[in-house]
């Protein structure tokens, strides 16, 4: 065992510092991914019109990312766990950097689709290592504190991505139109590589644990199988093989469950321990995390095509309207610690309720004005739902890696971050291609936007007595 997992095992002794630079590097690994996913969706009416891609190719453009990053998420951790978490945060985060030059470069719509699945691919060695290394490294409050900051990176590239991605649309600087919102992680990642060499301690687990390769090809075949056809059945007007395709997908999740029981059951690793699984805390926090990151990934990219649509909004004035959200979120996520003190997981039941508002109220603003809405008009729907996000979204996080063992960062990490991640891009593959649906009839985009916010409502009025249990259980956070 290192010298930083023995210090943070013995009782009453430190685990080895992680300076606030050194911190902030780390995060970097759960910020540039978040943002990478979000700065995308305010540019993709660009990115159509300039490579000529149908609207099921840009949602491949989303999808294929997220795909490609939650198949191997757990893979990720369970590498770090036994190669070293430095080394991996620093593998991801140089592949990443050159798949965002790669992704930047692209001359045609296939080129990138490709460098956006490697992009993901490298985001999946390098995020699992930001929570395993915080858990390993700090103790207390001190972990608490960097848990919590976590979660406002995550947020703060959720929210702020959409806006930096229309800033740099409507600049243009050098003529580079859409193709700057993967070019930015250029510069940022290349400082963060110099950094993290320099200033991250290393960590492993004590014991290595082997790679469910068998799973993690069994998960991605569930993945394709589900998120493809939905992603391009629609525009291509729902041929035999997309049926096929989302049968399949049963079989193919049951094959998946088999092979996970009989690999715990053989005394060996698999991807998603079926132990853990059956903890009822753990299923009741991954629930409402499939409820959250689902109805928000896909509210994200209907919002951008909406806004940009027939309100007739530039990228950036798309971006603008989503500031009072990030605000919210922002606010809720920097106080979340102090918060959750206060009111434990029943925050997370709060934050339901008030997300519901702010939705519902979206729905009132785009059923009564659209298409004539623009940032301000958008406000106070956008910061309480945003308010109400943050409060979900960032005790989540403690709810579902409390029930994780020590020893096994890594893998509790590489679970939350799976969910996260494959429902962003199932929100994106289902929400998108309803809104695309009924947005083409005779609802038009205003309706079929706020077809999408009052189901949203409805889906966090649902969470709320399954939260309670949560709740009851007074979880820790």
């Amino acid at each position: 065992m290192t010298d930083q997992l023995q210090a943070a095992a013995r009782p009453g002794v430190k685990a080895a510092p992680l300076g606030p630079v050194a911190l902030t590097t780390l995060l970097f690994g759960a910020f540039l991914p978040m943002l990478s996913f979000f700065i995308l969706n305010v540019a993709l009416p660009a990115i159509g019109s300039d490579l000529h891609a149908s609207s099921g190719e840009l949602q491949l453009v989303v999808g294929s990312y997220g795909i490609a990053n939650a198949t191997l998420l757990v893979v990720g951790g369970r590498l770090g766990d036994g190669l070293g978490r430095k080394r991996l945060f620093l593998i991801g985060l140089t592949g990443f950097t050159i798949m965002s030059l790669i992704c930047a470069i692209a001359p045609t719509i296939g080129v990138l689709l490709a460098a956006r699945v490697v992009q993901g691919a490298t985001a999946a060695a390098m995020t699992p290592q930001v929570l395993a290394s915080i858990s390993a490294l700090l103790t207390g409050e001190h972990r608490a504190r960097a848990m919590a900051m976590f979660g406002v990176a995550g947020g703060a590239a959720s929210a702020l991505g959409q806006i930096l991605g229309g800033v740099l649309v409507e600049a243009n600087v050098f003529d580079l139109g859409w193709r700057s919102v993967f070019l930015v992680n250029v510069p940022i990642g290349v400082l963060a590589i110099a950094a993290a060499f320099r200033l991250l301690p290393e960590t492993k687990a004590d014991r290595a644990q082997r790679v469910d390769l068998v799973g993690a090809t069994l998960l991605a075949l569930a993945l394709v199988l589900l998120l493809l056809p939905l992603t391009e059945g629609r525009p291509l007007g729902w041929p035999l093989w997309t049926w096929i395709c989302l049968a399949a997908t049963i079989p193919a999740v049951a094959v998946l469950g088999l092979h996970q029981h009989r690999s715990e059951r053989s005394g060996q690793d698999p991807l998603i321990p079926p132990t853990v699984l059956r903890l009822r805390a753990m299923r009741i926090g991954l629930l409402l995390a499939v409820a959250f990151f689902t109805t928000f990934g896909g509210f994200m990219f209907v919002f951008a095509l909406a806004t940009q649509g027939e309100a007739h909004m530039s990228p950036l004035e798309g971006g603008l309207s989503l500031l009072p959200m990030a605000v919210g979120f922002l606010i809720t996520s920097v106080y979340g610690p102090r918060l959750q003190a206060r009111y434990g997981a029943g925050l997370i039941l709060r934050g339901w309720i008030i997300q519901a508002v702010g939705y519902a109220l979206l729905a009132v603003v785009a059923l009564t004005l659209w298409p004539h809405v623009d940032p301000w008009r958008l406000a106070i729907p956008m910061l309480v739902a945003g308010f109400g996000a943050g409060l979900v979204m960032v005790p989540l996080i403690g709810v579902v890696l409390s029930q994780v063992p020590q020893a096994q960062a890594g893998l509790g990490s590489g679970i939350l971050l799976t969910s996260q991640q494959t429902c962003l891009a199932l929100g994106a593959a289902t929400v998108g291609t309803a809104y695309l649906s009924l947005a083409g009839s005779s609802w038009g985009q205003g309706k079929a936007l706020a077809a999408v916010a009052l189901t949203i409502t409805a889906i966090s009025l649902l969470m709320t007595p399954i939260t309670h249990q949560l709740r009851s259980r007074q979880l820790p956070v």
